[in-house]
């Protein structure tokens, strides 16, 4: 039978799979949930331990710039330690892929809860990304200045926490990414 008539039954898809391709896709997310553990509990204690104080004309008359003067960066700690503990209590998840290749109830749940936190993570990077913003260059409409050129430190920290967690986003998607490939191998070998 020729390469056409194959096709047309269906049975081009059904590609051989190396049966330890698996494996290395589960080394992959157990490496991708190491480095978003860092990430997003970098992302959390830079932005929860951020503090400027600027004296004004006297000793006695501080302004304080804290993490929790803005819901968005309490939102944006909050979300980023959930999603730290969630990578942990995923790690055993992890381990278990790369022990049993095979196993297809356990990396479905994996991509819906990888899904799920990744929208709670975008949403809470997203809200601080927006405050950073106006923190540099503020809005000229609502008369909002930028305030970053006086509380500078503090404005680093806020963007610097905002790379670990868009990071953390980045490991999310390739896990994602990753199990939904595990997940098309497995079905194909079980054709």
């Amino acid at each position: 039978m020729d390469k056409a008539g194959r096709l047309e039954k269906g049975d081009g898809s059904k590609v051989p799979v190396p049966v330890g391709a698996n494996r290395g896709i589960s080394i992959i997310d157990l490496i991708l949930r190491l480095v978003g553990i860092a990430g997003t509990l970098g992302a959390a204690i830079a932005m929860g331990t951020n503090e400027q104080t600027l004296p004004f004309f006297t000793r006695f008359v501080r302004f304080n710039a804290q993490y929790d003067d803005f819901r968005s960066f309490r939102l944006f700690v909050i979300v980023n330690a959930i999603l730290a503990a969630y990578f942990v209590l995923t790690i055993p998840l992890s381990i278990v892929h790369i022990m049993r290749s095979a196993a297809r109830g356990s990396r479905i749940l994996l991509i819906i809860l990888d899904t799920i936190m990744l929208a709670l993570l975008t949403a809470g990077a997203s809200a601080a990304a927006s405050i950073v913003y106006l923190a540099h260059n503020g809005n000229s409409s609502t008369n909002w200045l930028p305030v970053c050129q006086q509380y500078g430190d503090f404005c680093q920290g806020a963007s610097g926490s905002l790379i670990g967690s868009f990071g953390g986003i980045v490991m999310l998607i390739l896990t994602i990414l990753l199990g939904a490939i595990a997940l098309s191998r497995q079905a194909r070998r079980v054709l």
